[in-house]
């Protein structure tokens, strides 16, 4: 019985508060590609410098600052364009939509993980980061209809309160 409870309790929490297998970067991190990127424009190579700045979007889409994360998504939207082969493009597209998942905007990152999907149908880590997204949409689904029941609910009990205090 307690067995029961403790993974009815860790499926509750787990419903809450996510539990998705996306690794985080932090302040050094970014600080760190930050200097590779500086380091590399001083440099005569256009390629050294591109994978530079693919680290720091990297580190930016992962950072626990919303900031971080806005800008991260700034850098690959601006390169997209310059994206020569479909590895490239494969790349950056997943990276923008961890970036908008991070964000909590979770249509347009299974949108871009489509896109993605597109150049490799097989890709591991893009069908894992869409069925986590698929799961946080169907997530706030449920979260939006508990949040309307109870609403309804308050309002059906107010009008029979009024009604019951006038008769």
């Amino acid at each position: 019985m307690e067995a029961k409870i403790g993974k009815f309790f860790e499926s509750v929490g787990s419903f809450f508060g996510g539990g998705d297998q996306i690794p985080w970067s932090d302040r050094d991190i970014i600080l760190g590609c930050e200097r590779e990127v500086a380091e590399a424009t001083n440099g005569d190579s256009d390629e050294l410098k591109n994978e530079c700045i693919m680290k720091l979007s990297w580190a930016l889409v992962h950072s626990r600052q919303p900031e971080d994360v806005k800008r991260g998504i700034a850098m690959l939207e601006a390169s997209l364009t310059n994206s020569s082969s479909p590895l490239q493009q494969r790349e950056k597209f997943y990276l923008l939509a961890v970036g908008y998942y991070r964000s909590s905007e979770y249509s347009k990152s299974r949108q871009l993980l489509e896109q993605c999907l597109e150049i490799a149908p097989d890709w591991r880590q893009a069908l894992s980061l869409k069925k986590t997204v698929e799961d946080q949409i169907a997530k706030d689904g449920v979260i939006g209809i508990g949040i309307t029941a109870t609403a309804v609910g308050l309002i059906a009990g107010g009008i029979a309160a009024a009604l019951a205090r006038k008769n």
